[in-house]
């Protein structure tokens, strides 16, 4: 096994410099879903009390909606309706927790798969099997993420329930109509 070797010729390549495009790419995708906080507004007129009020729900990764319940400041009563009781619907946390998941995988591949191209560049080119090895593997991850996403997106893992009731804390629908 030869010794680590600087050589920053692999990076003005196709290879390596996709792998920093990929490298920059991961960083974006797992730090902006990551560090995402967001909020909805609702806008709630009274006609009784003559009164206007906002109500807010704010939420954030790993984005679990149905566990960011209405706030309204400062009275947590608005037209006579305890807003804490009302939550936003979905549950989104496994498909954010697999996409921030699978980029800090990515950032890792593309920082062992740099060292491999700048720092090991011989070893690389004259083992013709290396090659082959990364790839496989890389392929038995690519079918295992694939078997994994039929697993959770399909009846397999859970029926779908397409509906949701008031119970489950959403939104009741206007009555009258």
């Amino acid at each position: 096994m030869s010794s680590f070797q600087l050589n920053i010729n692999p990076l003005k390549e196709p290879l390596g410099f996709i792998k920093v495009l990929e490298w920059i790419a991961s960083i974006f995708a797992f730090a902006t879903c990551g560090g995402f906080k967001g909020k909805t507004e609702i806008q709630v007129t009274c006609p009784k009390l003559n009164e206007n009020k906002t109500i807010t729900a704010a939420f954030g990764y790993p984005f679990r909606l149905n566990e960011a319940s209405f706030q309204a400041h400062p009275d947590v009563n608005v037209c006579n309706v305890n807003w804490k009781s009302y939550v936003l619907i979905g549950d989104y946390s496994s498909s954010a927790q697999f996409y921030v998941t699978f980029a800090v995988f990515v950032f890792l591949y593309c920082i062992a798969a740099l060292l491999l191209y700048v720092g090991y560049t011989s070893l690389y080119r004259d083992n013709r099997k290396l090659p082959m090895i990364i790839f496989g593997f890389l392929n038995m991850i690519l079918w295992g993420g694939n078997a994994w996403f039929v697993y959770k997106e399909t009846s397999l893992h859970s029926p779908s329930n397409t509906s949701t009731s008031h119970s489950q804390g959403g939104i009741p629908p206007p009555s009258g109509i």
